[in-house]
């Protein structure tokens, strides 16, 4: 068992496989060019399964598959597997755009994947393809319907953006509710690598566009989640997630593998340690894990209120590294 220095258990490890993707995101990194780290500064998979072994072996109950793009690195199935065959009852979920969700979806299951995430900020046509720099909306509908009928378990991930897809948020909505999936929707939080020019929708907003149409009703915090649950009349769960909020840090159970290797203990914390030149030692994995784990933050480094000065609010972290 993994416990920090705050006495929470850590179950979780997110792993970012790559760091590249087919999207260029306004929220992201929308002037980021087509060029990469070299291949050879990757951990293989085979490095990234030497660690997720003593990781497991050492409590973790949960892997989240992110980027970038974690679809766009190839043979993804094949390093799913790896873990699956490991341990079959590991919660193995994927974070995806979903572009190319419907030509993989079916060898990602039969690998063992249970669940997954997939980003989708709008349903109109220009307005996605400004988000995302891609016109490719009826790619991602298909790749939700994929995952659906694949009997993925499928969430719905929607960052809200002041004065672009703010109109959209019922729309959302509807569309997860009729589908029957979860759909959460996501704070813009401000960071260096984002347009300049994007603004946050705070939840109070968030919930005011909701409540035009529904009733709604917070549900009790659940342990360990980023999310904060609501329900309507008719019983459907949605979820809010306030990255400048620290109140989940006190339950906080997860960790983050880069795909160059780093071990990071937060989301919004810029310390790390990296495991590349100690994949062949499980007793080096083994250490940094434990270290990393002790030196886990109590909350995180931003909130709306920690500071006067805008630019502390602003986060420094490329999300496409750690894989948000």
């Amino acid at each position: 068992m993994l416990i920090d220095s705050f006495d929470r258990k850590v179950d979780y490890l997110r792993v970012s496989v790559t760091q590249r993707c087919n999207f260029r995101c306004q929220y992201c990194m929308p002037e980021k060019p087509f060029s990469w780290t070299p291949k050879e500064n990757l951990l293989s998979y085979e490095q990234m399964f030497s660690f997720i072994k003593i990781a497991i072996d050492n409590g973790i109950k949960k892997i989240r598959i992110t980027g970038g793009e974690p679809l766009v690195r190839d043979d993804l199935h094949k390093f799913i597997a790896m873990i699956h065959n490991y341990k079959s009852d590991i919660d193995l979920a994927l974070t995806t755009n979903g572009y190319l969700l419907k030509s993989q979806i079916k060898k990602l299951k039969q690998a063992g994947l249970k669940r997954v995430n997939i980003s989708i900020d709008s349903l109109n046509d220009d307005t996605f393809t400004y988000l995302t720099q891609k016109n490719v909306l009826k790619n991602i509908k298909e790749g939700i319907e994929a995952a659906i009928e694949a009997g993925i378990i499928v969430k719905l991930n929607s960052v809200v953006l002041k004065g672009i897809n703010e109109e959209e948020i019922l729309e959302l909505y509807e569309f997860a509710k009729q589908k029957g999936i979860q759909i959460r929707f996501i704070e813009y939080m401000e960071n260096k690598n984002a347009h300049s020019k994007l603004k946050t929708l705070a939840s109070f907003d968030i919930l005011k566009a909701i409540s035009k149409k529904h009733l709604i009703e917070e549900l009790p915090v659940k342990e360990n989640s980023a999310a904060k649950l609501f329900k309507d009349e008719s019983g459907y769960i949605f979820g809010i997630i306030e990255p400048y909020d620290d109140s989940f840090c006190k339950t906080c159970n997860r960790i983050r593998l880069s795909a160059e290797g780093d071990l990071i203990p937060c989301l919004y914390y810029e310390d790390s340690q990296n495991i590349k030149d100690s994949t062949n030692s499980k007793e080096k994995m083994e250490y940094i894990l434990k270290d990393v784990i002790k030196n886990k933050p109590e909350k995180n480094k931003w909130s709306h209120t920690s500071s006067t000065k805008k630019e502390d609010n602003i986060s420094s972290r490329a999300f496409y590294f750690t894989g948000g």
